[in-house]
């Protein structure tokens, strides 16, 4: 069986953010009746939180909703729910639209009140309707109204979680999105999907043999991935979840005959960034999404892996060891002008480029172990995330760029975790037997915006 892995992928990260990142969570406010609540500075629950139990449904499904809103909400590590045994107001919501009594609030400590009604609709469906409320100023954040199927409850709840976030914020929460990674927990090294808290784990690929990489398309849809199920050589191949595209080997005839260890999708989802073995050594080639227009980027002898588009799309991070050893490197999207970003340490890898395009997420090789870094695109910051003697590897970047999730074995198996990049105490998101590796984290699926 060959090695799985393209050149220097196993490696791992960490070390206590040393520097104060001033980064800034503001943005454009999305459907609130007043200005967006900036959030500034270091990590931490800046907000208490109230739930009400939404009316309209029955108690159970409403005790839920609301369990599920807390999830989402204390997922952002922005905010910490506080106990209804707290409450001084109503417990559930009798109605929107009727003033707040925001002293009753305001009393607990409450800074953001969440109510909300549900009510079934046609074919079995769940409808909801709700408000976020600033107590401090007494004024409504935001107000809307969402539906979903049958089975959709949690989807809906920790939709709203993350409508509330966005806000406060001016980017939403990530508490709805999904992860894809691999597993070899049933023997081969398969594809699964997760949502980001680590529930609703599915497997989606069954084909018994080494996948590895995936790569979500812009649209929420769509994942490339990495595959030896073809004569035990590495091959690319797509899944649509949607089924706008047909599922199978892509880029078949792409210098027919080259092992493709890795692609990765543009912004745009019409580019993919592909890692070849060409003449002893692999390449980075770029290529339309119907096979198209094929142009090698990099040249030399040297290994170049791990592309990462800037999210305009107009750059791409790699690693080369032209300077002898791995290094992140930087260049145009058409490979001109490459530049150096990483020199301390001998051997750096695994380029992640976030997705407000501030910083790239690298690993380093620090002492006897491996740290994920964080390094600006333009060489100037560089300060390490997370430190712990474990392997952690494989920085992947949630949609609002405020977390990271990683693979580590600090428990002796690989599992998922999550981390702020303001600091904290990495969760692990993953549970059960086998390892879970290559993480890679969804953006917003249209229907969450």
């Amino acid at each position: 069986m060959p090695r799985p892995a393209e050149p220097w992928r196993a490696l791992r990260w960490g070390a206590a953010l040393a520097l104060a990142l001033a980064i800034l969570f503001a943005g454009p406010a999305r459907a609130q009746e007043n200005p967006t609540v900036v959030i500034e500075g270091a990590g931490g629950s800046a907000y208490k939180a109230a739930v009400q139990r939404f009316g309209g449904g029955d108690a159970a499904l409403a005790q839920r909703f609301r369990e599920e809103i807390g999830k989402g909400l204390e997922f952002s590590s922005l905010f910490s729910v506080l106990s209804p045994e707290a409450f001084l107001a109503s417990d559930i919501t009798r109605g929107l639209g009727e003033p707040v009594v925001c002293p009753d609030w305001r009393q607990i400590g409450t800074d953001v009140l969440v109510a909300g009604m549900l009510r079934r609709e046609a074919g079995g469906g769940l409808g909801v309707d709700f408000e976020a409320w600033d107590t401090s100023r007494c004024q409504k954040l935001v107000a809307k109204h969402y539906s979903g199927g049958a089975k959709d409850e949690k989807r809906l709840a920790r939709r709203v979680a993350d409508e509330v976030v966005g806000a406060l914020t001016g980017k939403p929460g990530v508490s709805s999105t999904e992860a894809a990674f691999i597993s070899n927990r049933d023997g081969a090294k398969e594809l699964y999907l997760m949502d980001v808290d680590g529930s609703n784990v599915r497997q989606v690929t069954r084909n018994k043999t080494i996948n590895e990489f995936p790569s979500w398309g812009p649209d929420g849809d769509t994942l490339l991935y990495t595959s030896y199920r073809e004569n035990r050589m590495p091959g690319l191949f797509v899944l649509s979840r949607g089924g706008a595209r047909s599922p199978g080997r892509v880029f078949k005839n792409l210098h027919a005959g080259a092992s493709q260890y890795r692609g990765v999708i543009d912004p745009t989802g019409q580019k993919v960034a592909v890692v070849m073995s060409i003449d002893g050594s692999t390449k980075i080639f770029s290529v339309d999404r119907d096979g198209r227009n094929p142009r090698q980027l990099t040249d030399g002898k040297s290994l170049e892996v791990s592309p990462a588009w800037s999210p305009d799309g107009s750059r791409i991070a790699f690693v080369s060891d032209r300077s002898g050893g791995p290094q992140v490197y930087v260049m145009n999207a058409d490979g001109s002008s490459p530049k150096r970003l990483t020199f301390q340490g001998s051997y750096n890898t695994g380029a992640s480029w976030s997705p407000d395009g501030k910083w790239i997420a690298y690993e380093s090789r620090v002492g006897g172990q491996y740290d994920i870094w964080l390094v600006d695109p333009d060489g100037n910051t560089n300060v390490p995330l997370v430190e712990h003697p474990a392997s952690d590897e494989s920085a992947t970047w949630s949609p609002d760029s405020r977390k990271i999730m990683f693979s580590s074995k600090r428990r002796g198996r690989a599992d998922l975790y999550v981390v702020d990049i303001q600091g904290g105490t990495p969760r692990r998101v993953t549970q059960g037997e086998g390892d879970a590796t290559s993480p890679a984290w969804g953006p917003y699926r249209p229907e969450l915006r």
